[in-house]
């Protein structure tokens, strides 16, 4: 059987601009670490923090860093919380990159991992690439509930968009800036993920996942999610298929 040939970056292409977008709440214990963490990829050329009406010191913690940290860092400031949709796009309208990452505000995702989202859109192949937590890399056990609604979400979303994902509900979601510029995103919450993957499979665009390693938090570590946040991103991706 024969394999297409692998595509490599054109060397006389300009090497896209790459904006982290993240969104916090009441993340103290692991904010600043991990917006260090992210500073330190040589690849990103902007980091957007948006915190979300935090109440815990994260608010404090991230004035104080940005004061410390060259140009690279933008630290935004909801007055009260919104949820991760709203925070999402109040990043992205301030973030200049050609290319966006998401990446939360705790340890569950590696930035080091950056560049093995990058690949497929440097190389031409994607415009949109997900990082799976489920094609193979090196992974903490999660919560076997919250893999099973992980798995019927992404089903779901296979079943009604004709997609063969492994992993909607992914944080490390990276895309082009041109995807989302005309694109109006009604989530303010959780629900961002499912309404961000419905709208760009109805556009036709194919989604590319690549593995990456997950350390999954419990909920008394921090994690925010709720079982209930499965049923609305079920609803949202029942909304986006039949409606427009």
């Amino acid at each position: 059987m024969r394999h297409p040939p692998s595509r490599s970056p054109d060397p006389n292409a300009p090497k896209p601009t790459l904006s982290v977008v993240v969104p916090c709440y009441n993340e103290v214990n692991t904010v600043r670490d991990l917006v260090l963490r992210v500073l330190d990829e040589e690849l990103v050329d902007e980091a957007i923090v948006v915190d979300d009406g935090s109440t815990d010191g994260s608010r404090e913690v991230l004035k104080e860093l940005e004061s410390e940290q060259n140009d690279r860092l933008v630290c935004l400031f909801h007055e009260r919380n919104q949820g991760k949709g709203a925070a999402l796009v109040t990043g992205f309208k301030r973030a200049t990159g050609d290319v966006f990452v998401i990446q939360d505000a705790d340890f569950e995702y590696d930035p080091r991992e950056y560049a093995l989202l990058l690949k497929p859109i440097q190389e031409g192949v994607a415009q949109v690439v997900y990082g799976s937590r489920f094609l193979g890399g090196p992974r903490k056990a999660m919560n076997f509930w919250n893999m099973v609604a992980n798995k019927c979400l992404t089903l779901f979303t296979n079943i009604l968009f004709n997609a063969i994902l492994s992993d909607m509900e992914t944080c490390y979601k990276c895309f082009r800036r041109e995807v989302i510029d005309d694109m109006k995103i009604n989530a303010r919450g959780f629900e961002f993920e499912p309404e961000f993957t419905a709208k760009v499979l109805r556009q036709g665009i194919r989604i590319v996942e690549v593995p990456i390693s997950y350390y999954g938090r419990e909920y008394e570590e921090g994690k925010k999610i709720k079982w209930t946040d499965a049923l609305i991103a079920a609803w949202t991706l029942l909304r986006y298929r039949l409606f427009r």
